[in-house]
């Protein structure tokens, strides 16, 4: 397909801008959102530059209007929808099981869960009209296992993963196709916060990730640009992990 027209949720920052960048490497036509106008405009010139269409929409995915919203203006802009990144998300502050409240539960399972839902379900629609498209939820090496101090995050990217792959069910045969990328520790802001400190961040290197490195961003898009694109056609329910061997370990 020439110049598909893509959307990517949460981004301006980390994984989401680094995924921005890369379709617009590749000639697509990128649709940018967040919750960050100055930010959003200046990505969306960012990527003009690159010789690419480009639209920034300011989006809360935790509000249905605001994503019911972004994918009918995808719609009226463009006229279809071909690729659907959802990777906002939000990890919380750490802090033992223990300790959970209603509202630490919900600041992280509104974004990470119902925004997934919420943007998958307009997104879906669109799709179905023309018979085709792809989506990727962005996921989390701990959508697989288990982590201390992070049980709410860890519960939501559990969450993320049975969503995908019931939809994904759901959906075969339809032309639309829904997978999941998983990243690994990733060098970006977000890790960063939760690692707190740098020392925090090499002891997990040195106890779980065999590479004894950070993932880059750019990794991450170059695993979801191709897991988004018809060379994937026969990728259906997937859950690619991009952990710098975690899971393996």
């Amino acid at each position: 397909m020439s110049s598909p027209v893509v959307l990517i949720t949460g981004a301006l920052t980390g994984i989401g801008r680094a995924t921005a960048l890369a379709f617009a490497h590749e000639g697509a036509r990128v649709v940018v959102s967040g919750r960050h106008d100055d930010e959003g405009q200046k990505l969306a010139i960012e990527l003009r530059k690159l010789g690419t269409e480009a639209e920034f929409v300011r989006t809360d995915v935790r509000h249905e209007e605001e994503v019911k919203n972004l994918v009918d203006k995808i719609i009226a802009r463009f006229g279809r929808l071909d690729i659907a990144v959802n990777n906002a998300g939000t990890v919380g502050t750490p802090g033992s099981a223990a300790d959970v409240t209603p509202e630490s539960y919900q600041a992280i399972f509104d974004t990470n869960v119902l925004g997934v839902l919420l943007s998958m379900k307009y997104e879906i629609r669109a799709m179905l009209r023309q018979g085709k498209g792809s989506i990727v939820n962005i996921s989390s090496s701990y959508g697989k296992v288990g982590g201390p101090t992070a049980a709410v995050y860890v519960g939501s990217k559990h969450a993320v993963e049975g969503i995908t792959k019931s939809a994904a069910i759901e959906l075969a045969g339809t032309g639309v196709r829904v997978n999941i990328v998983g990243p690994g520790p990733t060098e970006t802001g977000m890790f960063n916060r939760f690692a707190q400190t740098q020392e925090n961040k090499a002891n997990f290197l040195e106890a779980h990730i065999p590479t004894k490195r950070m993932g880059m961003p750019e990794e991450i898009a170059n695993a979801i640009v191709f897991i988004a694109s018809d060379k994937a056609s026969y990728i259906v329910g997937a859950s690619l992990a991009v952990d710098g061997g975690m899971l393996a370990g």
